[in-house]
Parts: structure tokens; sequence; C-alpha cells
């Protein structure tokens, strides 16, 4: 009983305080144990597991534990139906079409994204026969925890285990972080592949890199090119610039990226274009080099923001940390605080890069999840150096927003057009608690246990949150009425499908395995109704702002799955004759 209580307490700690007990906390247990007699020491002599074993173990048990609290997420959640089930129609018409470097929507053409991870796509298919949200949801959780792992590796010198811990919890908690991590884009990808191309450079410049650095730098970049586009080129050229400029070694510059560098990046985008060429020609290519690259960062034809776009958005894109980092980084600045080349380089990153992405026309706030690495462990490279009572108030004001949301949300929580469920009220309770929790440790000054617990509540909230998608996915994606129509239509030899008036409907084919057709006008709805042999989809918030549409609705045969209505002719009624009677009694 005893040993089961201890390893009750060491776990409890590791998770609100340490990676790993350290001298100090050995008062709070019994005074026979000492550091060596913790949580593995006694899975070791329990179980008789190799040291090796856990000393690996102990590596990688933090990125478990992150990657356990979304699971959930990642299995139960359905497609967002403009951009994720966007890129399955996507990947569904290559696969048909046999191209691999060209990529089309629709039949229209589509050279907005690289390659590679329509090719992920390709390969899950591939090996499960059907799309599974885990198995891609992998493509970008996977490289959320490696980017955290580079970080935690780039700083593993000059900080403890503890404040390493703090700052995965706090940057894979960011809002656009995590997000990020949990949906279908190829964002994450290129943001570890930004980090292993900085490190490499570090590492370089540092004197602690190795022969191959040389080739794998150049690599890095156009992984980060392949994966989303220029922005994987711009972010690490510009940092190493302006790191080499703040440093008065501009001119050492080809000495890191030099023509052994440059040739093998060109080589490398040279053998990508001439894919593109052979495949979709010169006007697939020139759209792809000139209308999605230089004109989105001239004059942008799409996402065309103001220059002070950033500076809006940074606030609830790292979200609940943004005070926290701009008032840390602020303070070190004043009192120059920001002596390692480290240090110089993070900041080189997020300045440079802050303001390079302000100058394009083009923006998005996801555009910006390269820095929120270096935002997150700058700040925990600068807080130890810190004392101003500022830190602790910058840590009051999420965790006071933290403890207010979840009670705000409880009374608001009919406003919302989903079912309820327990598994919601109980990620309610569960974030008040750890955000009340929270709110005691700061009182008790322990800053960095504070932020570990608002951390660890917002995942365990996201758990527990998870289990009620199962009933809330008909009403925020496409997969449960679109299969449903499916199987109607089977069964009824309906032919045709169309959707009415909502975003995402044409992607409905990685369901339907045939196009659907828009639908933009009311006549239009009625008389392809009256035509017969058709399924046709309206979403309900259309229904409810149209008085003329809602009678119909009642009027008609249908089913309801989530938001949406399954408008179809009913078998028994003569063809045609239902559809042509409800009109004509609307219109009167």
């Amino acid at each position: 009983m005893y040993t089961f209580r201890l390893k009750c307490k060491f776990i409890i700690i590791k998770l609100f305080s340490r990676a790993y007990p350290s001298n100090n906390a050995g008062r709070i247990f019994s005074p026979d144990v000492t550091k060596k007699k913790h949580f593995w020491y006694i899975f070791r002599n329990c179980f008789g597991v190799k040291r090796i074993y856990i000393l690996t173990i102990m590596k990688i048990e933090r990125y478990f534990i992150l990657l356990i609290l979304v699971i959930p997420v990642l299995i139960l959640r359905d497609f967002t139906p403009n951009n994720e089930l966007k890129y399955l129609s996507i990947v569904d018409e290559a696969l048909r079409d046999g191209h691999f470097f060209t990529f089309y929507h629709q039949g229209g053409l589509y050279a907005d994204k690289p390659p590679l991870y329509f090719w992920l796509f390709m390969l899950s298919k591939w090996i499960w026969g059907e799309y599974n949200m885990f198995s891609l949801s992998l493509f970008s959780i996977i490289p959320a925890l490696i980017s955290i792992y580079i970080m935690n590796k780039w700083v593993e010198e000059d900080t403890t285990p503890s404040l390493r811990w703090s700052g995965s919890l706090m940057l894979f908690t960011s809002a656009f972080f995590i997000g990020s991590g949990l949906v279908l884009r190829m964002d994450m990808l290129m943001c570890m592949f930004i980090l292993l191309a900085l490190y490499t450079f570090y590492k370089r410049y540092s004197g602690k890199g190795r022969p191959r650095d040389r080739f794998l730098l150049p690599f890095y970049i156009f992984m980060a090119i392949f994966s989303k586009g220029p922005i994987g080129f711009i972010v690490p050229l510009i940092t190493m610039f302006v790191f080499l400029l703040v440093k008065r070694d501009i001119r050492s510059l080809g000495r890191y990226f030099g023509w052994l560098e440059w040739g093998i990046l060109l080589g490398c985008c040279a053998i990508w274009f001439l894919g593109i060429y052979l495949e979709g020609g010169a006007t697939y290519l020139n759209n792809l080099l000139f209308h999605q690259t230089i004109n989105r960062a001239i004059d942008s034809f799409d996402h065309k923001k103001a220059f002070w776009y950033y500076g809006v958005t940074f606030w609830y894109s790292v979200a609940p940390w943004s005070i926290l980092y701009i008032t840390t980084i602020v303070i070190a600045i004043k009192k120059k605080l920001l002596t390692t080349d480290k240090e110089k380089l993070f900041l080189s990153a997020i300045v440079s890069t802050f303001v390079i992405l302000s100058i394009f026309s083009g923006k998005l706030d996801i555009y910006m999840l390269p820095l929120f690495p270096f935002f997150t462990y700058l700040t925990i490279l600068l807080l130890p150096k810190i004392k101003e009572k500022w830190i602790a108030f910058s840590v009051y004001i999420p965790v006071a927003v933290l403890t207010i949301a979840p009670i705000a949300a409880f009374f608001i929580r009919d406003k919302f057009n989903v079912p309820d469920s327990p598994f919601i009220y109980v990620a309610i309770i569960t974030l008040f608690i750890f955000s009340l929790t929270a709110c005691y440790i700061l009182y008790r000054k322990r800053v960095f246990r504070a932020i570990n617990c608002v951390a660890l509540g917002i995942l365990s909230a996201l758990f527990t949150g998870a289990f009620a998608l199962p009933r809330i996915n008909p009403y925020i994606g496409l997969t449960t009425m679109a299969t449903e129509a499916h199987h109607i239509c089977e069964e009824e030899h309906i032919d045709h499908y169309y959707y009415y008036k909502f975003r995402g409907g044409e992607n409905m084919d990685v369901y339907l395995h045939e196009e659907a057709m828009k639908i933009t006008s009311e006549d239009s709805l009625f008389n392809i109704y009256r035509k017969g042999n058709c399924m046709i989809f309206v979403k309900e918030k259309n229904v409810a702002r149209s008085p003329v549409l809602s009678n119909w609705i009642q009027q008609v045969h249908h089913e309801k799955v989530g938001n949406f209505y399954l408008i179809h002719p009913d078998n028994s009624l003569v063809p045609g004759s239902f559809g042509q009677v409800n009109v004509s009694t609307v219109s009167n």
C-alpha cells in the first residue's frame, strides 16, 4: 500500500510540476526517498524492466502523454467540409486520373498546394483502402510532437526537464498550434521541416554540426517548400540572414548556405517542376510559380489583409499564453537579458518572419505557425532570468478567463445548435476545476506549476469533451448525412444529387462517388424537385431564413440528418405531382 501511494504521489508531481523529480521534491515524500527512488525506479524494481528501456521510456513519455490526451479527438471527429473533405476530393480525382504532380478539383486546376501532403493521403488510402480520420490525422499530430521534440532538444543544455515540460505543454496548448495538429492541414508538416532547417543551421553555426548537415539544411528547406509552399523557403532564409546581421557576421552567410546548398535546393525544385511540366504542361507550372506565389505576395487574389493584421490575430492565435510571451520578451529586451546566440536566433526568427509576413498581401492566421515554437521556447529561456511581478500577472489573466469561461459556457450551451451530451458537462467541470486549482497555485506564487495545471486542464477538457463528438458530428460535418443519402439513393434508384447554397457541398463526391450539382436559387430548387429522380441537400439555416422554403419543406418528402434536410421524391406518389402542388400552394 505504501508503494502504491508513493507511485501516485510521484505521478501527480510529475504531471503538475516536474518532468522528473529533483532533490528538493524529495521533501514532499518520506525522508528515505532520494532522487533515484522515483516512479521509474519503483517500476523497474517491481517489474524487472531493464534500465535501458526505462531511460528510453523516460525520454518519450511526455510525448505519449500529449498524444494520448488528443487521441479521442483524432478518432471520433468528422472531416470538415471546406478544407479536409476538399483535400480528399482532390486526392480521389488525382487517383482516378493517374496524376501525382498536378492536381484538380471538380475539373478545375488546383495549383494552390505542393504534392507532398496529397501523397501522404494517397499512401493512407492505399494502405487502408479508405479514408480513415485517425490515420490521416497522424500526418499532422506526429509533426506537431516532433516539432516539440526538436525545440526541447534545442534548449536541452540551457533548461531543466521541468522547464522543458512546461514549454511542451505551453506550445501544445497554444490555440492554433494544437488546432493545426488536430486538423488535416499541411502547415504543421511545413513547420516541422522549418524547425529542422533552423536547428541544423544553429548546430553548424555553433560548431556542433556534422558533415552531413551541409546536405540536410537545403533538403529540409526543400521539404518545407514541398509541404506548403514558399513560406517554407522564406522563413529559414530570412531568419538566418537577420541573425547573422545582428551578429555582424553577414559575410559568413555563404558558409552556411553557399553554392552547394543552393545547388541541392534548386536541383530538387527542378525535378519537381519537371514532373509538373510533363504532367500538366506550362499552364499549370505558370499558375504555381506566378499566380499562386508572386501574385499572392504582391497583390493577393485571396486572403488580402491589412499590414497590421497579424498584430491583432497574434493575441488569440497563441492563447492563452500570448500575454505571457509578449510580457517576457519585452522585459527581457528592456533589461538586455538576451545574451546567448540561441536567444538571439529565436528572436530573429520571430521579428523577421513577423515583418515579412505582414508585408505580404495574402494573410492567414495559420501562416504564423512556424513562429509559435520560437515564442514559447524563447519565453522558457528567459523566464528564469526575470523576477518581475508582471510575469505572474500575465498568467493570472488567462487563468481567470479560463475559470470564468466554463461557467459562461454552461449558461449559453443552448445557443449552439448541437445536441446535449454528458461529456460536454464533464469537460466544462474539468476545465473549471483545473483553472480554479491554478488560481490557488498562483496565489502560492508557483508560476510554472500554474502554467502546467492550466495546460493539463485544457487537454483534459479536450479529452473528455471529445467523447461527445459522435453526437455532434452530424451538425458540423457531412459524413453522416452523405452516407445516409447514398444509402437511400441506392435503395430507391436515385441517380442525381444536388445541394442548395452551402459551402463544401461539391466535396460530397468522396461519399457519393459522383458529383453533386449546386443549386443557386429557390426557383431552380423547385424545378429540379419536380423532375424527380434526385436527392437534394438543404441546410437548416437556409430554410430558417426563407418562409417560402420553410413552408415548402414541410410539404415534401424529406428526412432530417443533423442540420440538413434530405429531400427526395416519395415513390408512393405519381412522379412530379407532389412537388407541383407544393410549389403552387406556397406561391399563393
